[in-house]
């Protein structure tokens, strides 16, 4: 698991192969990843937007923009926290993701751009 804070916002990523979706012999690799986002600060925080950055072993990176989260856009008070799965497909079993969310300070309006750490994304067959 990898961890950032920005501004008291603490995100957290935990990345996992999923063999049983992936064909390494057509070069299709699946990846879900965990991301838990803390509210550690003192203000009402709103995620309304995201931005990845991935990178596939051998390629070139690409660029995953949007609105929100799995379609949401989430509301968290201080001390509350917001956890959601994902996932990213490869053409290699090797890659890593990072990036970016754009939230809204609920008091004044002011938009805070938070680090999404960056991680690992390796198939197990690699791990041997």
């Amino acid at each position: 698991m990898v961890t950032a804070i920005t501004e008291g916002i603490k995100v957290s990523v935990q990345a996992t192969y999923q063999p049983e979706y992936s064909s390494p012999h057509q070069h299709h690799y699946v990846f879900t990843y965990k991301v838990t986002i803390e509210n550690n600060s003192p203000n009402t925080i709103q995620l309304l937007r995201r931005r990845w950055e991935v990178a596939d072993a051998g390629q070139k990176s690409r660029i995953i923009e949007g609105d929100g989260v799995v379609g949401q856009q989430p509301i968290l008070e201080p001390g509350y926290a917001h956890q959601y799965v994902s996932g990213c497909n490869l053409n290699s079993g090797k890659g890593k993701m990072k990036g970016h969310y754009f939230m809204e300070r609920i008091q004044d309006g002011k938009t805070i751009t938070v680090t999404i750490p960056e991680f690992q994304l390796i198939a197990d067959i690699f791990h041997n």
